[in-house]
């Protein structure tokens, strides 16, 4: 069997293309992210983790108005040339649940849960690109010892840059882009 390492290295000049993104075997692209043609390998994530992503996840899916649909942990294709696929924690978005990569035109809202291994990428790089296709709403859930913070950004369309709308910890109600209400602290005890 051929370790990463050895697969990185055989890349193409120009890095992995969405073609053959698609031609890869599932159980590879579960394990990975793409940026600029490049893998990214993701880290396995805990199961407090997971925890907090699905019950965040079941709580929006309880507040969701139709057409929107709630997913996690599937590709978000956010660009063709240079390949970037991204994974995110929880994804708000329309349209067909047996159609993979999701485009960040039928993304509502993307949600990351904050891990140890992540920070740089889910606090900066994630938000900027996510600003950059111009998905309309980011959230960024941080993990404060036993307790949950939700912080909620709307998209600047000018500048393509996210704008705090707020801080959030304990019971939340949200208002936008739907209303919602969410117990950070009940995600703890189920995560």
């Amino acid at each position: 069997m051929i370790s990463f390492a050895e697969q990185n290295l055989s890349l193409p000049p120009n890095g992995i293309t969405a073609a053959d993104y698609d031609r890869m075997p599932v159980e590879v692209c579960r394990r990975i992210e793409v940026v600029d043609g490049r893998p990214i390998v993701s880290p396995s994530d805990t199961p407090r983790h997971n925890g907090i992503a699905h019950g965040l996840g079941m709580a929006l899916e309880r507040s969701l108005p139709p057409p929107w649909d709630v997913t996690g942990g599937v590709d978000l294709r956010l660009s063709e040339v240079p390949l970037t696929n991204r994974r995110p924690d929880v994804m708000v978005y329309r349209g067909d649940r047996r159609k993979i990569p999701v485009l960040p035109a039928d993304v509502l809202l993307i949600v990351e849960v904050m891990g140890m291994v992540s920070m740089t990428t889910d606090k900066f790089d994630k938000p900027a690109e996510y600003a950059h296709a111009k998905i309309p709403h980011f959230w960024r859930v941080e993990q404060h010892e036993d307790d949950l913070i939700l912080f909620t950004y709307r998209l600047d369309r000018p500048t393509r840059r996210y704008l705090l709308t707020g801080v959030h910890p304990g019971a939340v109600r949200i208002a936008e882009p739907f209303t919602a209400e969410i117990d950070l602290a009940a995600l703890t005890t189920t995560g």
